[in-house]
């Protein structure tokens, strides 16, 4: 070969090393480019990292020497290779020596350079990083995702972690359901080669399930599957739905849900072949297809049961199963059976029975045959009851809680109602389950409540605006588990401006251990009644009830119970002596007068002590007290008032609710309550026997649609004035203007059927729970009471006199203090005397009837941020002359 071609092929070689170098180095510039939430982009290699030693080979090395490090110690650098003085150079050892320096994620460049056997070792040192800055994130905050990544302040800055950040973010948004996610890292660089790290995050819209297709059903059409489904397409009308979002683990639980949809129309062979999830050209939706196959339905053949246990007889279990030969194949009925059956032998002791189906296909006739066959097991008894994890709460309080006791034959029954009863103590964590182990020997248990313990007291100050009471302000303290021994004390405090009460309480569950409680309450009520007159609300009178109750409970059954009362109230009801008040008889001294106040609220005022006997018998089996989804309440009282005292009466009052599930996930509720008062005594021709204070009253919030008090006998007082000038009256009947005054009635009744619709669980932490609502109820039963009218028959509003005919004159002042002759000798009134006038008017007796009254509407529960919310909307479709309505409620608070 001549030295021209040497010389040649040496250029080619340094030319395809220099076309190297520079492809790595275009590779080594900028930043990493936007990644997008569907990109997978590889990792990059440092190109350096692939650019050989460009010195000679075959020198021993004399010397390394290391240039270009800022924080690092040249000795710290060499320890990092396998490269050492005395070595033979080669450019094996020196592409190793690279890897090696790039590997430790600490330079952004190295090369090596061997000059006759020095070897000189540039390295560029990667910036240290300053700080992590996260821009255009709202819908995940810095405190989520900076945990997530691994750059941090003061760490060395490497392209690797930016790209692995880069990516550990989309997937952040990703689980959000934000596939369409951006994030472009870029660097700021400093002084001091230092640099801070942008990471500009464009969140994107949540991606939606755009459309949902279904391909091979032929039996079921898509509408009825889709309604199967936990996803839902994303519509208007679906706007508090989280379940409109795409979700992988959902589209895997969907596919679970159609076969379990299948399996109960009798398609055994049912499979779902493909389900595909792919985004929308644009990335922001999904549309989700699945492929199914139905396969051929079957029917159930022949079914028995095959009893391994002697109690239980083969032949007479199969005659009682719920599923016949002949019905269409239900999986969901056959696992009801095995629960059944496995239920019915735990009452009778058999704690570890097992039932398991067995299955015969037969595709001759499409027909399954079961056979469930209930294995062998030896009767079993509570050996021991073991109580774990009270810390406060004395054991006693659980134990008693117990439907079984060391030494009884087991029964499921008896211990799942253990578990509930210990349940609705709430004292303890809500997924509270009684274990069970086996015991010393095959025919022993053992119970085990495992229990951890909850903060049972409770301290509330809380205030809101409602519709009825306007502002209202309420505290209270209550301790659930006193002293650890179930027992309940509280005292609360309300306020607002047509009511104030403050009360004291205490009930003791199990007196001297038995089954028998009993409690105390102490309270002050002050009521003010109003009335409305040209929308402006009224006081009428004014009712103060001082009392204590006694409360003494037994239970009758598991279910059922008993408590018997005595209340003793003294009661004290007064009218504003300025507005209701006169001089009636001329003796000048103020009496309630009948034509300002209506004989009926004249009848009222008063004091009177008020001594009742009760008795109450209760029946509940709902599965939550605050938010029942099945079960039902019923409840019968009855008062008697009379022993001693200055009031008699019988009262009698029913109430009732069932709840049942229906619908996947809605909550249907009838509830019903009704109640009749008599009077035993006689209080004269014209007066109700049952006074104004004891009577019933309906309305708001009770009877959704009408006002407070809006339901039942009225009187309207309608004014007569000279709206003409003409000197003669006209009868205003615009019920803005009219007087109207709740009279009460002694008989009511009301019902209700309520809807309550699921939302996404989205809306459920909101605490959002929409219903639909229909209410009917009456309030009647009035002795009708003596009228008043204006005794001026022109209808103009004049001045009263005394029965001497001198004019009368009140002190505003001091209603009470009254004079025919409020002068200083002058012949003119001293200020402030002034003339006491009536207006004219007319009155008219409305609303006691039977007749029910209608309302439908819509209603929304929401737990928000500011405490209890409630609205609704009602629409009345029936209701008697007088009853007033209401179309608009709502009533809101907050704790604080």
């Amino acid at each position: 070969m001549t030295e021209r071609e040497k010389a040649a092929g040496a250029f080619g070689k340094t030319g395809a090393r220099f076309a190297l170098a520079l492809l790595g180095g275009t590779m080594l510039a900028g930043v990493p480019a936007p990644s997008l939430a569907q990109d997978a982009g590889a990792p990059a290699q440092p190109a350096a990292a692939q650019q050989p030693a460009p010195a000679p080979s075959g020198d021993t090395i004399q010397s390394i020497t290391v240039v270009g490090a800022q924080r690092l110690e040249a000795g710290t650098i060499l320890s990092y290779i396998e490269m050492r003085a005395g070595d033979t150079y080669t450019q094996a050892l020196a592409d190793q020596a690279l890897k090696d320096l790039y590997a430790t994620e600490l330079f952004s460049d190295a090369s090596i350079r061997n000059d006759a056997g020095t070897v000189v070792i540039s390295v560029t040192e990667n910036p240290v990083i300053n700080r992590i800055i996260l821009e255009g994130n709202k819908r995940i905050k810095n405190d989520k995702i900076l945990p997530e990544i691994r750059l941090a302040p003061r760490q060395i800055f490497t392209r690797s972690k930016v790209r692995a950040d880069t990516a550990r973010i989309i997937e952040l948004y990703k689980r959000q359901g934000r596939f369409a996610a951006s994030v472009e890292p870029k660097t700021v660089e400093l002084s001091q080669n230092r640099v801070d790290i942008v990471f500009e995050i464009s969140e994107g819209p949540k991606s939606k399930v755009r459309q949902i297709n279904i391909l091979g059903n032929e039996e079921f059409d898509d509408g009825e599957l889709k309604s199967e489904m936990v996803t839902k397409e994303a519509r208007f009308f679906r706007f508090f739905s989280s379940n409109t979002s795409y979700d992988p683990d959902r589209l895997a639980f969907d596919q679970q849900k159609l076969r379990q949809f299948y399996l109960t129309e009798g398609y055994t062979d049912f499979r779902v072949v493909s389900a595909v999830a792919e985004l929308t050209p644009d990335k922001r939706d999904f549309i989700i297809t699945y492929v199914v196959e139905e396969g051929d339905r079957y029917r159930f053949g022949d079914v028995e049961v095959d009893s391994q246990i002697r109690d239980f007889d083969s032949e007479r279990m199969t005659s009682n199963l719920a599923i016949k030969s002949g019905d269409w194949y239900n999986a969901k009925l056959v696992e009801d059976t095995v629960e059944q059956m496995n239920e019915l032998a735990g009452t009778f002791g058999y704690a570890f029975a097992d039932t398991q189906p067995q299955f015969v296909r037969n595709p001759e006739d499409l027909t399954m045959d079961v056979t469930f066959v209930l294995r062998e097991a030896p009767r079993v008894y509570v050996e021991r009851v073991d109580v774990n994890g009270n810390t406060l709460t004395q054991d006693k309080v659980i134990r008693r809680e117990f439907r079984v006791a060391e030494g009884d034959a087991f029964n499921s029954l008896q211990v799942k109602r253990s578990t509930n009863r210990i349940k609705s103590l709430g004292y303890f964590q809500e997924n509270f389950e009684i274990e069970q182990k086996e015991g010393s020997a095959p025919d022993r248990i053992v119970l085990e409540a495992n229990v951890e313990e909850q903060p049972t007291g409770e301290l509330q100050l809380s205030a809101g605006f409602s519709s009825i009471e306007n502002f209202i302000l309420a505290g209270s303290i209550k301790q659930n588990n006193f002293r650890g021994r179930g027992q309940t004390v509280g005292a609360s405090v309300n306020y607002s401006r047509y009511s104030r009460s403050a009360a004291l309480s205490f009930t003791e569950p199990y007196v001297f251990d038995r089954n028998i409680s009993t409690g105390i309450d102490i309270y002050r009520k002050d009521y003010n009644s109003f009335n409305f007159t040209n929308n402006d609300r009224n006081r009428t009178f004014e009712q103060s009830t001082t009392g204590f109750s006694l409360r003494l409970g037994v239970p009758l059954t598991e279910y059922i119970s008993a408590i018997g009362s005595y209340t003793l109230n003294y009661d004290d009801v007064s009218l504003d002596e300025f507005t209701y008040y006169s001089d009636i008889d001329g003796d000048g001294v103020a009496e309630c007068d009948p034509v300002l106040a209506g004989r009926y609220l004249c009848e009222a005022v008063g004091t009177r002590l008020s001594s009742i006997l009760g008795l109450t018998v209760s029946m509940r089996t709902i599965d939550n007290p605050y938010r029942p989804t099945r079960g039902h309440t019923l409840s019968l009282s009855t008062e008697f008032a009379g022993l001693g005292g200055d009031v008699k009466y019988l009262r009698l009052r029913a109430k009732g609710a069932k709840y049942w599930p229906v619908f996947g996930g809605f909550i249907f509720s009838l509830q019903g309550e009704g109640g009749v008062i008599k009077g035993l005594e006689d209080r004269g021709p014209g007066v109700d026997d049952v006074r104004l204070t004891d009577r019933f009253f309906l309305g708001e919030p009770q009877f959704r649609g009408f006002d407070i008090r809006g339901v039942g006998p009225r009187v309207l007082r309608q004014p007569i004035r000279d709206t003409d000038g003409d000197g003669v009256g006209e009868l205003i009947t615009d019920r803005d203007q009219v007087g109207d005054d709740a009279l009460g009635g002694n008989a009511y009744y009301l019902g209700r059927a309520e809807l309550e619709i699921p939302l996404g669980s989205g809306a459920r932490e909101m605490g959002l729970r929409p219903s639909i609502f229909v209410d009917v109820g009456a309030l009647f039963n009035v002795t009708r009471p003596v009228l008043q009218s204006s005794p001026f028959p022109d209808g103009i509003q004049r001045q009263l006199f005394d029965n001497d005919g001198n004019p009368l004159y009140v002190d505003p002042d001091d209603p009470t203090q009254w004079t025919t002759d409020p002068t200083d000798g002058s012949g003119n009134p001293n200020d402030p005397w002034m003339y006491q006038v009536a207006a004219p008017f007319q009155e008219v007796f409305l609303g006691d009837s039977a007749s029910p009254r209608v309302s439908v509407g819509i209603g929304v529960n929401w737990n928000s941020p500011f405490g209890p919310f409630r609205i609704d909307f009602a629409h009345v479709l029936r209701k008697e002359p007088g009853d007033d309505t209401k179309k608009f409620t709502f009533n809101v608070g907050t704790q604080f």
